[in-house]
């Protein structure tokens, strides 16, 4: 397949990229060569393109930033306006758009891994922006990935592996949350499933998410980061009230891959496993 990526300076992409190379041609494009929230940009540059699938890896990412201020019309650009811009120019090209999204779309009441299926509440900026894209693309498109992922990690960006290394080499005790439960998620992981998925040609909203059975916590992923590299620090386990963030996370939010599993015979990576190897090239 010829297939036209966004976002490609992205975290995702430098590993979902090296990944689709192998058996598709593949077109990347930073932020500065195509900037979707300029609808004009994006319709030429597809149509000029003219790939066969559009991966959209661009994103407005910062969580807390976006609850300041005068970001939300940024975020709601990027997130929402910026995913109808690429699934109109999807849609004049008739080709199919996979677009990832988050589990930030959910509320975290149910208690219980979440499916593709169940009812999205989302509590942030954030969450609202990433859910209206999603709703784009439903009532644009008829062919169409929405894959969502969790807790995402990988090289050159900031995220929750990286942070709690640097903390944990640079401070003796470290404050973790131990109330939100998610399921942390390699890029090296997503882009296999991604790949996997695109390849299948079965369309959909699925969920992707390193298998972490029922969930762990921030405060016991920590630990488990910290053990794995063989660093020494103290964990102490705080309340989200106790450490409040501008933006409202889902208290549970593991996804269920089971569709994912159903539709494609994808089988997750081990959430200790993907950490392994995430570690063996980074520390």
């Amino acid at each position: 397949m010829k297939i036209l990526v966004t976002g490609s300076k992205g975290m995702l992409a430098q590993d979902l990229i090296p990944l689709l190379k192998e058996g598709h041609e593949v077109l990347p494009f930073s932020r500065q060569e195509m900037d979707i929230t300029q609808k004009d940009v994006v319709l030429n540059n597809i149509k000029s393109a003219a790939p066969e699938i559009v991966i959209n890896c661009a994103a407005y990412a910062n969580v807390d930033k976006a609850e300041a201020a005068g970001e939300r019309d940024r975020v709601f650009m990027a997130n929402a306006i910026g995913v109808q811009n690429l699934a109109i120019a999807c849609a004049e090209m008739r080709i199919p758009l996979c677009h990832i999204s988050t589990d930030y779309v959910f509320d975290g009441r149910k208690g219980r891994p979440y499916t593709p299926f169940d009812n999205t509440n989302p509590l942030s900026v954030y969450g609202e922006s990433k859910l209206a894209g999603e709703k784009y693309i439903q009532w644009i498109l008829d062919k169409f990935y929405i894959v969502r992922t969790s807790g995402l990690y990988g090289r050159g960006n900031s995220n929750f592996v990286l942070t709690i290394l640097k903390l944990a080499r640079e401070h003796s005790v470290i404050k973790v949350v131990t109330d939100q439960i998610g399921s942390p998620t390699s890029t090296v992981s997503l882009s296999a499933g991604i790949k996997k998925l695109i390849e299948s040609g079965k369309f959909g909203i699925y969920h992707i998410a390193d298998d972490s059975g029922n969930g762990i916590s921030w405060f016991d992923y920590a630990r488990e980061i910290i053990s794995t590299a063989g660093i020494k620090a103290e964990i102490i386990p705080v309340t989200s009230d106790e450490f409040p963030r501008p933006a409202r996370r889902p208290a549970y939010s593991v996804l269920d891959t089971e569709i994912m599993r159903l539709a494609t015979g994808y089988i997750p990576e081990k959430r200790e496993v993907a950490l392994k190897k995430f570690l063996a090239g980074s520390i």
